[in-house]
C-alpha cells in the first residue's frame, strides 16, 4: 500500500560548516578522528519542516514559544549553507526512516572523508 504523503513528512538535510570549527571545538574534533582536511566540515539533521526554513532556525537562535532552545548551536555559530546535492535524492521520508537516515547518512558521509556533527 503507498504511503500517505501527510506520512512523508520528514526531510533530513546537510548544512556545511565553516572549517573554524575544526580548530575551534575539541568535541568536533575527537567525533572525527579520521578526518584529514580534504573535505568539508559538515551538520546531518532532519526535521518535519523544509530544510531552508530549518536552517533559518538554526542561524536565528531559534527558541520555541516557551524559550526552549530550538536550534543547534554548532549550526547557529558555524553553519554557512545547504549541501542540496547530499540529501535531496532522499526526501520526503516518515519520521521513523528520517530519524534512521540521519545517522546513516551522516556515517556515509565521514566514510567519504568529510567531519560530520549529528545528534
Amino acid at each position: 500500500m503507498p504511503l500517505d504523503r501527510k506520512e512523508l513528512s520528514h526531510h533530513v538535510y546537510v548544512v556545511e560548516l565553516d572549517r573554524s570549527v575544526w580548530t575551534d571545538n575539541w568535541k568536533f574534533r575527537q567525533a572525527n578522528p579520521q578526518y584529514q582536511g580534504m573535505l568539508d566540515c559538515l551538520y546531518v539533521g532532519m526535521t518535519s519542516k523544509t530544510p531552508q526554513e530549518r536552517l533559518r532556525i538554526h542561524k536565528s537562535a531559534g527558541r520555541s514559544k516557551k524559550g526552549h532552545k530550538i536550534s543547534s548551536w554548532i549550526v547557529e555559530k558555524y553553519g554557512k549553507y545547504l549541501r542540496p546535492s547530499l540529501y535531496r535524492h532522499l526526501n520526503p521520508m516518515t519520521r521513523a526512516d528520517a530519524i534512521e537516515m540521519e545517522g546513516q547518512l551522516a556515517e556515509e558521509l565521514r566514510k567519504k572523508g568529510y567531519a560530520v556533527w549529528w545528534n
